[in-house]
């Protein structure tokens, strides 16, 4: 029974990862109550659950505040952007809704296609923005780009964001297990397919690798001649001792024919 509350049991590497999930929630929860900060409240969320799936060790509140801190000016302004994107979308869905245009449909079918485009973008926005230093121009492009080229993935990840307001909607008494987990279990079963994704992307890690290799080849080179080095130096040494012991001997001798 013992083993079950071990610090390193499955028990408790699960209790502990919820707890963590859970403090990630409520801080992304009060983060959000300003809306404007809300975008770099996600930043943070997907910094830490990105971390957590990768198994990188990080105290949770403070790597929340750290990446809060160094993305908010750059998550403000996409979330600022996103945010009226989104009103006017909104907007053209209810005037085209009552609309008696005999081109209401075509608009329909256009901006329908746009707010696909927006969802997929907004998918991904957050979670590059904090793995990847870039412009705001360019992170957009990129989270766009990326929801693309992984569409099957990224219709798997609009499902599993949607899941807390479908369980909101079928009951409300689900509303104390939203409140703990709704923003940070989507997120981090999220963030499982993200490392993947972003695993592409990502040669820095690779360039690493081999750095290192290169760094630790050379290393052992070095050494290796550093001990070839040594070596001809001891060889020298015996020489040369060997030449002076040898040296008396032949003098003695002259002496001796003397």
């Amino acid at each position: 029974m013992g083993r079950f509350f071990n610090l390193d049991s499955p028990l408790m590497t699960f209790l502990s990862k919820m707890a963590d999930l859970m403090i990630l929630n409520l801080l992304t929860l009060i983060c959000c109550i300003p809306i404007i900060t809300a975008g770099d409240a996600m930043t943070a969320l997907y910094y830490m659950t990105v971390k957590m799936v990768k198994n990188e060790e990080c105290y949770i509140v403070k790597g929340y505040f750290k990446s809060f801190k160094e993305n908010f000016k750059q998550a403000t302004i996409i979330w600022l952007i996103a945010l009226l994107v989104g009103i006017i979308l909104v907007g053209d869905f209810l005037i085209l809704r009552n609309s008696t245009l005999s081109f209401g449909k075509v608009i329909m079918v256009l901006i329908t296609v746009v707010a696909v485009i927006y969802i997929f973008t907004m998918i991904y926005i957050f979670p590059v923005l904090s793995r990847f230093e870039n412009t705001v121009k360019n992170t957009i492009r990129n989270s766009f780009l990326m929801s693309i080229l992984n569409l099957p993935k990224t219709i798997l990840l609009v499902i599993i964001n949607l899941v807390p307001a479908v369980v909101l909607l079928v009951t409300l008494q689900a509303m104390p297990i939203v409140i703990l987990f709704g923003f940070s279990v989507p997120a981090y079963v999220a963030s499982m397919l993200f490392v993947k994704i972003f695993k592409r992307f990502e040669p820095e890690e690779e360039e690493e690798q081999s750095d290192e290799l290169e760094t630790l080849s050379f290393i052992r080179e070095e050494q290796e001649q550093k001990q070839r080095a040594l070596e001809e130096e001891a060889q020298e040494e015996e020489g040369a001792q060997a030449v002076q012991e040898a040296a008396p001997e032949e003098k003695s001798e002259e002496e001796n024919q003397e």
